[in-house]
């Protein structure tokens, strides 16, 4: 079963890691208004464009991304 952006990205949580996607991943959990049930590339995007300031750059959400994608293949 394919799953959403969201929970992928929960299981690249980690509180002692300090590498870019695990700290999207950590602040990620925090927003309670992050599009939880999309699969989509652009909505996923254009909201963290406008609402991700823990983000500290858009390519750090393309490399977890393109692990998305990878890992949603696999399944």
């Amino acid at each position: 079963m394919r799953r959403s952006f969201y929970q992928y990205l929960m299981t690249e949580r980690d509180p002692h890691k300090k590498d870019a996607v695990t700290e999207f991943a950590n602040a990620a959990e925090s927003d309670d208004t992050f599009p939880k049930q999309s699969e989509d590339y652009h909505e996923i995007s254009q909201y963290l464009e406008m609402n991700g300031n823990y983000l500290s750059s858009m390519t750090v959400f393309d490399e977890a991304w393109n692990k998305y994608t990878e890992k949603n293949e696999e399944l």
